[in-house]
Formats: structure tokens, C-alpha cells, sequence
């Protein structure tokens, strides 16, 4: 089940998953596997990163919720 993260877990999640990074971007970082580049969200304090944000994310990645739980 997905629901809201951390910036710190995302990249970790992340990474486990095969990205790299985050790298130095325009306005966002945003970390890569083979030609996907994804932008991470700026960090705002001790906001965690909603459930509907933390979707589309995913979705531009290609990962299904199943493959993030397992991460």
C-alpha cells in the first residue's frame, strides 16, 4: 500500500530500484536509469511527500505500486 514518504526514503526507494543520484538539476534534482530521468521534489522541511504527488512520480517512472512496496 502507498502512502506518503519522505524525501530521504524516496531517493532511498529509489535507489534500490536502479536510479542514481540525485544530481544537480534547473530547479529540481532528479536522478536516472538508462534514458529515465525523473525530478525529485525540493525538500520543504519535515513535509512528507503526499500520496497523489508520490503516484505520479511513479507513474513517469514506470513503477507499479507492487515493485514499490517491495523496495
Amino acid at each position: 500500500m502507498i502512502c506518503g514518504v519522505s524525501r530521504r526514503d524516496l531517493i532511498r526507494k529509489f535507489r534500490a530500484l536502479g536510479y542514481a543520484g540525485p544530481f544537480s538539476g534547473g530547479k529540481h534534482q532528479f536522478m536516472k536509469r538508462g534514458r529515465k530521468k525523473i525530478r525529485i521534489p525540493n525538500p520543504h522541511g519535515n513535509v512528507d511527500i503526499s500520496v497523489s504527488l508520490l503516484k505520479e512520480i511513479l507513474k513517469q517512472a514506470g513503477i507499479k505500486d507492487s515493485e514499490w512496496d517491495e523496495a
